[in-house]
């Protein structure tokens, strides 16, 4: 991936930054766009620059169209082009689906799937020579998980979106896909009520005997990313150890 030019979406923390990391380790430069913490993006560009590469962190919201806007203006002003998109922001509310409100639900809808739609948008206008665009999702997209429906709902909207921004793409050389992941320990688990049942679930039940680390993701990502790849279209591979194939 040398010389190759990378975004990642909430990627000072978590998933996010594993896969910053594992980008730049193949050698692209990657730019970090965050929100609220500053403070992790800019340690995560660090740790980007310590491998030898050039890193920015980008402030933008991807709830807002504006936002969105003025971060890929700011990309087309330092690089002059993309050749990597890595939709991993997310949010959303956890909550029974019947005590959703409706402000709840359009939260969760706008940071998952609009603004990985219209950082598709922007990010395909800059990928004159092709590239790669992979949107991240989760087994909820597929599964029912207690309280998970606003984001499990927005999840498999996110599939959808892909499989249908990878057809219209393809064509101009962008390879569009996704990767659904299983269990993380991450900061987001916090806010879940039986967080700790869940993650005893996650180590007794993974068949390949262990959770999932952000790492396994991240590497994942990246071939997706890589000419390797270059023939996957529209796919969402699911990285789990084997957890969602248990009964």
């Amino acid at each position: 991936m040398q010389g190759r030019i990378a975004l990642v979406t909430g990627g000072g923390r978590g998933i996010g930054r594993a896969i910053c990391l594992e980008l730049a380790r193949r050698g692209a430069d990657v730019a970090i766009n965050y929100l609220r913490n500053q403070d992790a993006a800019e340690q995560t560009a660090e740790e980007v620059r310590a491998l030898g590469v050039q890193a920015q962190a980008v402030r933008g919201h991807v709830g807002d169209p504006e936002r969105i806007k003025k971060m890929f203006g700011q990309i087309r002003e330092r690089w002059g082009r993309l050749d990597i998109l890595v939709n991993n922001a997310a949010s959303g509310v956890i909550r029974p689906t019947l005590e959703l409100e409706t402000r709840h639900w359009d939260w969760t809808l706008e940071i998952n799937t609009r603004g990985a739609w219209l950082c598709a948008q922007h990010a395909a206008a800059l990928m004159d020579r092709g590239g790669a665009i992979v949107n991240l999702s989760s087994l909820g997209s597929q599964r029912v998980l207690p309280e998970y429906g606003a984001v499990g709902i927005s999840k498999a909207a996110l599939e959808a979106l892909t499989r249908y921004l990878a057809v219209e793409l393809a064509p101009k050389g962008i390879m569009v896909n996704a990767v659904a992941g299983g269990l993380v320990e991450t900061d987001a688990l916090r806010y879940f009520a039986n967080r700790e049942s869940m993650l005893e679930q996650a180590r007794s039940r993974t068949p390949a005997g262990r959770m999932l680390r952000p790492e396994d993701l991240a590497r994942v990502v990246a071939f997706l990313c890589s000419p390797e790849a270059g023939m996957i279209c529209g796919q969402t591979i699911i990285v789990d150890g084997g957890f969602s194939l248990v009964v």
